[in-house]
């Protein structure tokens, strides 16, 4: 099977395993909006992104490495399961005895309470990516997308259990995950029989020190990406201000109004996790740069599009997922999700751009572009937060990505290089911020302004996606 048609399969299949559990994890949020306080949702928002930070320091940012090896044919996928099972293992006993102790900081006062879980929550996490990835990179993709909707459908079961009969609050969410994890953990280590991948003898110390020295410039990258999540909610949480409220209550605002763009990330991963494949896997190609490009300009599209489309109907949408009728607070979540609509969008073609250094083992450059975002972010946050609340830290955050994206464009096609049209892209973007400050302020005749807004982004958008899809399925 030529490479186009390998990448549209593999964006099919993870798109029916993926589409369906995404929207499950969404409506999720109609349940703990319904059901948790705004401290308890607080809280829960500033664990998620904790439990973020902690995994890719303590497995050596396994999801990397992982899926790198264990796709390249020149490696034993034997010792490359069982080397970077000891690895995961090594890093969740360093955990255990780091997550008490970080606990103590004044600044970390919310994990207090829930340090057992946490270290449960990050430790069963871990052990289902080692599996997901392993099963990836087997190239048994129907597998992985049946465990995702397995996975989604248990996940969304304890949850109701947990938190809508039992009220268990925060400390019911996370047992919900263990468990969700867990159980698939074993679904795959038992149907992909990766017990003959497991054993003593497969350990390898070499192939350890290359995953290392691989992943080594990858661990604070993503690290960083996710200090840029957890910045902002930290801020939010312990910053004082005359001007604008803070506190745990704008963290469970924040917190919402970033799970309604999520709705783009959804579609960006299912294409991710198989463009992620055949990056890899087609580094070496003659026509690499062609390929690159093709796909570049049929995802952005598809991005802008979306992200356009999910503006049109974003206030009646983010009623429906945030449910405000036990909590008002969250009645004005909407205000806060246009501009992360656009933060998500440019986060997306960040990882697109940043498969070219894992697929090209410039994984350097991974990190230093991911710190300029980082920096940035942070600087904002202290900046724009005091004076502007949560909408000053989806401006951070949106700042923080579109920054690191010109970076990017403009670095990682060093390596790999394919024409960028920029003036679309600039067009694009204005297009979409017009739309955000539509939905904020509010003019008069807003709702035909959108609708033509979106009007004008589809038609600047739909020729460049429709003639490289076409490409992409013509190619024998």
């Amino acid at each position: 099977m030529n490479k186009y048609k390998k990448l549209v399969m593999n964006t099919g299949v993870f798109a029916v395993g993926s589409f369906g559990s995404k929207i499950l994890v969404i409506l999720l949020t109609r349940l703990y909006s319904k059901h948790l306080d705004p401290t308890s949702s607080g809280i829960k928002e500033l664990l998620e992104p904790t439990a973020l930070f902690l995994q890719p320091i303590f497995t050596f940012a396994l999801q990397e490495y992982l899926i790198r090896f264990g796709l390249d044919k020149n490696y034993d996928k034997r010792k490359v399961f069982t080397t970077s099972g000891l690895i995961t293992l090594a890093g969740m006993l360093l955990m255990a005895v780091f997550v008490p102790v970080l606990s103590l900081l004044p600044a970390m006062s919310y994990v207090r309470g829930y340090t057992i879980l946490l270290i449960i929550y990050v430790t069963t996490s871990s052990l289902r990516m080692l599996c997901q990835q392993f099963v990836r990179s087997r190239d048994m993709v129907k597998l992985f997308s049946l465990d995702g909707i397995l996975a989604t459908l248990t996940l969304f079961l304890f949850n109701l259990l947990f938190i809508a009969v039992f009220k268990w609050g925060v400390a019911g969410f996370m047992l919900a995950v263990i468990l969700s994890d867990l159980l698939s953990a074993v679904f795959l280590f038992v149907i992909a029989d990766l017990g003959k991948f497991a054993r003593p003898q497969y350990f390898d110390r070499d192939l350890a020190k290359e995953m290392m020295k691989y992943a080594a410039p990858l661990i604070p990258t993503i690290v960083m990406w996710t200090i840029t999540s957890l910045s902002d909610r930290m801020f939010i949480r312990n910053m004082k201000s005359d001007r604008v409220e803070l506190g745990e209550t704008s963290v469970a605002i924040y917190g919402y109004a970033n799970r309604i763009p999520n709705l783009i990330s959804m579609v960006s991963t299912i294409f991710f996790q198989a463009w992620n494949m055949s990056a890899i896997t087609e580094n070496e190609s003659a026509d690499r740069s062609e390929f690159y490009e093709k796909v570049y300009n049929a995802y952005e599209a598809m991005l802008f599009i979306a992200a356009a489309g999910l503006l049109l109907i974003i206030k009646p949408l983010t009623g429906f997922f945030v449910v405000s009728e036990n909590y008002k607070e969250y009645a004005d979540v909407y205000l806060y999700t246009p501009i992360l609509v656009s933060a998500v969008l440019f986060m997306s073609l960040n990882q697109f751009l940043g498969s070219i250094y894992s697929a090209t083992k410039h994984t350097r450059n991974s990190f230093w572009t991911a710190l300029v975002a980082c920096s940035v972010n942070i600087v904002l946050n202290i900046a724009l937060i005091p004076e502007w609340g949560i909408q000053g830290a989806s401006i951070a955050t949106f700042l923080s990505y579109y920054v690191c994206f010109w970076v990017r464009i403009i670095d990682a096609r060093y390596y790999v290089p394919f024409r960028f049209n920029m003036i679309r892209s600039l067009i694009n973007t204005t297009l979409l911020f017009i739309m955000a400050w539509v939905i904020i302020a509010a003019p008069k005749l807003w709702i035909p302004c959108l609708i033509a807004l979106f009007i004008v982004v589809t038609g600047l958008n739909f020729n460049a996606l429709l003639l490289t899809v076409k490409k992409l399925l013509r190619r024998q």
